[in-house]
């Protein structure tokens, strides 16, 4: 089947396709984006098909679907009208791509333990197409182990997990879990298969042909077998500024210590664990070759000096530990023959300039965007953030202030002042 892209809102450029997009909707108050979703995917000039769950009919009719796709909307996995009655295996040899959207908590955990009790399930283990996870759920489903280890089996299979937006959900609750808006969804479609990172209509590729290297998340220094010293870091300053930079065209690696977030699609990801293990990864990265280095970790300052082979066993009302000072990662790097851009980050809970400004100058930065921490509404674990962005005195740039916003959005502004500085 052979459709022609027109200029829409999605795509500054005409775009020619033959691909096309099966659209499985499931269960979910998203489900009403996802009519829009077809809408926008058929103005970027794909070929598209929708399979509703029984759960998705309950939010959205099936006419809907099929009069904004133009084709019959499938919802039985044993439909008699198709050819031998085989409708599924019809389905899953015409996508050249599945999109799952909005994908419930309930879809999800069907999907990863390989159900075929429905037609989309059914297509998806049938297909040999990629297959694209939008997840939409409430922020505290999203952030339940159970659906975070189902997200990681998924994309250990290869399936491609679209990271949710944060914000206000129809249940009142407020945090990540909605499903990003279907202008940004076709911009990831149209990036597969243009053999790109992930990026949406929103931002241009400032970063584009650079490669970023981020840390993010604490680290953890052992005390024995069972207990270690770490920190209240949730990493999620780091993973916001992955997917942005991710979005600016950059190619995004991130070492990421002990969080349970879901990796940013399109960017690689290492696990680290203690400072030594980061800083041994930062100097093999750096010597391959990047172009910026952003240290968003919260590295423990320092370590045991000796870690016991035994669980340490109460003794006493007190107990002494030796403590020994981590390298410095960030000034260390910086140090490096191959430098790359150095940004650093500051969380201070009193005197934040001061501080900042004294960071920037002794390890020797381009850049350092601080925070205070002890400010209850921003930094550790919250979703919003509020910066002060300082820059080396050779640039004769002016700190730069970014109010409190969402780590996303606050994460778009500092790749703007990367830019700003000449990263």
């Amino acid at each position: 089947m052979q459709a022609t892209a027109t200029s829409s809102s999605s795509s500054n450029a005409t775009l020619q396709t033959s691909k096309n997009i099966l659209l499985g909707v499931t269960g979910g108050i998203a489900a009403y984006k996802s009519a829009y979703l077809v809408r926008r995917l058929k103005d970027a000039g794909f070929a598209v098909r929708v399979v509703m769950t029984a759960g998705a009919q309950a939010f959205v009719t099936p006419l809907t679907f099929q009069a904004l796709s133009g084709e019959p909307v499938h919802t039985s996995l044993l439909d008699p009208e198709a050819e031998a009655g085989m409708g599924h295996i019809e389905l899953a040899r015409w996508a050249d791509l599945v999109l799952v959207a909005p994908a419930s908590a309930n879809a999800i955990s069907r999907i990863t333990a390989g159900a075929a009790d429905d037609l989309l399930t059914t297509v998806i283990l049938a297909t040999a197409a990629p297959v694209f996870i939008s997840p939409a759920m409430n922020q505290q489903m999203w952030q339940n182990q159970i659906t975070q280890r189902n997200l990681q089996t998924l994309r250990d299979y290869q399936f491609h997990v679209i990271a949710p937006d944060s914000g206000s959900q129809a249940c009142g609750d407020v945090g990540e879990g909605r499903m990003p808006e279907p202008e940004d969804l076709v911009a990831i479609v149209q990036s597969h298969f243009q053999g790109q990172a992930p990026t949406t209509s929103k931002t241009n590729q400032i970063l584009k042909g650079k490669h970023v290297v981020i840390t993010a998340g604490p680290t953890r220094e052992a005390l024995d077998p069972v207990r270690y010293v770490s920190n209240h870091s949730s990493g999620k300053m780091g993973f916001a500024l992955a997917e942005a930079c991710r979005d600016a065209g950059a190619r995004v690696t991130l070492l990421a210590g002990p969080v349970s977030l879901p990796t940013p699609t399109g960017v690689e990801r290492i696990n680290i664990v203690s400072a030594r293990d980061l800083l041994a990864v930062s100097d093999k990265i750096v010597d391959a070759g990047c172009d910026v280095f952003i240290a968003t970790a919260a590295v423990a300052d320092y370590r045991a000096e000796h870690i016991a082979d035994q669980k340490i066993k109460k003794q006493g009302d007190s107990l002494t530990l030796t403590l020994v000072k981590n390298p410095d990662i960030v000034a260390t790097i910086a140090k490096h023959a191959k430098r790359p851009f150095m940004v650093g980050f500051a969380a201070e809970t009193q005197r934040m300039e001061e501080y900042a400004r004294g960071k920037l100058e002794t390890k020797q930065l381009d850049m350092i965007a601080c925070n205070d921490v002890s400010r209850g509404d921003i930094g550790f674990a919250s979703d919003d953030n509020a910066m002060t962005v300082f820059f080396s005195d050779r640039f004769g740039l002016e700190k730069v202030i970014l109010d409190k916003a969402s780590k996303k959005e606050i994460a778009a502004r500092l790749v703007e002042c990367l830019v700003h500085a000449g990263a």
